[in-house]
């Protein structure tokens, strides 16, 4: 199993969500406001980075999904300016789901 993070400018949400509802065996995702900077970003007058506004989308699947859901998230992200984001793919050593207790990729 897989834990795929992507981040990615908030005005680009709504597409990589639909894109995303079109992989086969994604069964859900999270998705989450956050701030932060990037390095090569502008110092603003004191010093430190400036924060920018962006979504967190976080996506469980099977180790044969991980291509598609990156796929995905990539041409639906895409703007080509600077800043479109990050995805991050991350091994899970398992899952459990709580209601039934059932354990591993069937739980996801």
């Amino acid at each position: 199993m897989k834990q795929i993070q992507a981040y990615i400018k908030k005005r680009k949400l709504n597409d990589v969500v639909r894109a995303l509802r079109k992989v086969k065996n994604i069964t859900g995702m999270s998705v989450m406001d956050s701030d932060g900077y990037g390095l090569g970003w502008t110092l603003n007058s004191t010093s430190e980075q400036e924060m920018l506004s962006g979504v967190k989308i976080e996506v469980f699947c099977c180790d044969e999904t991980v291509e598609d859901v990156i796929s995905a998230i990539e041409q639906a992200a895409h703007t080509g300016l600077k800043g479109d984001g990050k995805i991050y793919i991350s091994s899970v050593e398992q899952a459990v789901r709580i209601s039934t207790g059932e354990r591993g990729e069937n739980s996801v």
